[in-house]
């Protein structure tokens, strides 16, 4: 638009720093620039429809896209009496999810939609504006657990972390965001040579090729299985010196034995890593319960006996289907796409 380089910059502080949806409130630009922009841009984003709030605080928020589609984001505090140590966002990156995993209700809606940098970044943003109202304090986290696989979006995801961790953006740390992955062997590479410092948690679920593949289809093919998922993840390590977290639910019957525990350990090893035990939150219509807490406490001691770092992950929002695993949008608004 032959303007000076640095109205590029008042725009990117407009946009994703003020959260400016108008060009006529940008101030400082031009009136002439502002109307110009006002005849041949737009503005979209991402707006919060509705806002629902569990027992313990978890706030899950519905967020229409452009498309008239909808993704959820989630907002986790995490307190200590009326102390917030941490406000956590789990935000998604795709509407629907193609992988399928036999356990998740997110699979069940099936893909719809990559969703833009801005769209991720306009969760983040909500989530701590909303944060801030019931929190008195900003995010302190981003976590990729939400709808999607965030590697099946690699670009728009890589630069919405770029987006949020820009001191004109949200200006969070990007040591702070956990990009979270069923195990794309060939994205986990790529992300091992970005010029970014997240973190990555890897959904394993099950630690044996028979078990993974039957309850994850991404585990079937050969580029995507545990031996080539162990190849990506020595690479990251080798690029990035950094420790991973393997993310493991536990369901009853399926996953939760001694031999079980026994791989996992054998796995946790192919890297410096912890592993974090997820209490499953059970799918209306999906064969799958939660692990008795005896099973677990015998799951955990094996782990920690073998040399495991682990930690359990409690259920969050479970009320109002808010935790890992539950999100997927009701309302079917694709016909307005």
């Amino acid at each position: 638009m032959r303007e000076p380089s640095y109205r590029g910059q008042q725009l990117f502080e407009w946009i994703y720093g003020k959260g400016a949806t108008r060009f006529e409130e940008m101030t400082n630009l031009p009136k002439e620039f502002r109307e110009r922009l006002a005849d041949t841009k737009r503005i979209s984003s991402a707006i919060v429809e509705n806002q629902q709030v569990s027992s313990d605080g978890t706030v899950k928020a519905l967020m229409r896209l452009e498309s008239g589609r909808h993704v959820e984001a989630v907002l986790i505090p995490e307190m200590e009496g009326d102390r917030v140590l941490r406000a956590t966002a789990c935000v998604s990156s795709q509407v629907g999810c193609p992988m399928a995993c036999a356990f998740c209700a997110t699979g069940t809606m099936g893909f719809h939609e990559n969703l833009s940098a801005g769209q991720i970044f306009d969760q983040a943003r909500a989530m701590d504006q909303i944060a801030g109202e019931r929190l008195g304090r900003g995010l302190s986290n981003i976590v990729f657990m939400g709808m999607g696989e965030p590697l099946l979006n690699y670009a728009s995801v890589v630069r919405s972390v770029r987006l949020i961790s820009d001191p004109a953006g949200l200006g969070l740390s990007q040591r702070r965001i956990t990009i979270s992955t069923v195990g794309l062997a060939r994205r986990i590479k790529h992300l091992a040579d970005e010029d970014i410092h997240t973190r990555l948690a890897v959904s394993l679920h099950a630690p044996t090729d028979e078990k993974r593949s039957a309850i994850m289809p991404v585990n079937r093919a050969a580029r995507t299985d545990l031996s080539a998922l162990k190849e990506a993840l020595v690479y990251y390590y080798r690029q990035t010196s950094e420790p991973i977290t393997f993310e493991y639910c536990l369901f009853d019957g399926v996953n939760d034995t001694d031999q079980d525990a026994s791989d996992l350990a054998l796995a946790s090893k192919w890297i410096p890593s912890k592993v974090n035990l997820i209490m499953y939150n059970p799918v209306a219509g999906l064969p799958f319960s939660r692990t008795r807490d005896e099973r677990m406490n015998r799951f955990v001691r094996r782990l920690v006996k073998e040399g495991v770092t682990v930690t359990v992950r409690r259920s969050r929002g479970q009320d109002i289907d808010a935790a890992c695993g539950q999100l997927a949008v009701s309302e079917t608004h694709e016909d307005q796409a």
